[in-house]
């Protein structure tokens, strides 16, 4: 996640042709865009706006293909980029959909505690994330806090099996969404130094 307002070019320092490596795309956009469309699609199930005109698993092939190995793959150019923030965040949420699809594939049966010990797992190592990442910029904070307050009321809905917990916790989510997409919109823009520029906000620290 090296989503920046301002991009500056730096003449790489020179080295032999064998070991010189080809600087790579950030990586960031994508795996933001990933990350929020899959969450929007899982959100407005827990938000209940699927009743009645969906069976609710249309994220599922989303989950494996976008959310997990689109975001996977991410992570794995945010190492190539040397950023350990982006390759960690990215890397862990691309597996955790794909974990996430491969479990509700093959446990049908499956409690809300399940779910619920699979979500408090994943907040305990975004409390972490939420915290550095306030060493990025405001929009990515944003998206972290976002996130933990949806994992969190998540955990509480399937904990205590409250839809009501969990009603509020897909609305978390799609708010969540929604700031992903604008961060990875962000990137895009600023990226191509064009014109259109959207602002991020600076490090909170």
């Amino acid at each position: 996640m090296s989503v920046s307002e301002d991009r500056e070019e730096v003449a790489p320092a020179v080295q032999p042709a064998a070991t010189a490596a080809a600087p790579v795309a950030d990586p960031g956009p994508l795996g933001l865009a990933a990350f929020a469309l899959t969450t929007f699609l899982l959100s407005a199930v827990n938000a209940r706006w699927t009743n009645g005109n969906s069976a609710g698993t249309a994220f599922l092939g989303y989950a494996l293909a976008y959310g997990g190995a689109a975001q996977l793959l991410a992570g794995m150019w945010e190492f190539r980029n040397r950023n350990v923030f982006g390759a960690t965040a990215f890397s862990s949420y691309g597996a955790f959909w794909i974990g996430l699809f491969i479990w509700i594939k093959n446990t049908p049966a499956s409690t809300g505690h399940d779910l619920g010990w699979i979500l408090l797992a994943f907040a305990i190592f975004n409390t972490y994330m939420l915290i550095l990442s306030s060493q990025v910029n405001l929009a990515v904070f944003a998206v972290f806090l976002t996130l933990e307050l949806t994992e969190i009321f998540l955990v509480i809905g399937n904990f205590t099996s409250s839809p009501g917990w969990t009603q509020l916790g897909g609305y978390l989510g799609i708010i969540t969404a929604a700031v992903a997409w604008y961060t990875s919109a962000a990137g895009v823009a600023n990226g191509l130094n064009g014109k259109l520029r959207f602002p991020v906000g600076k490090p909170l620290i």
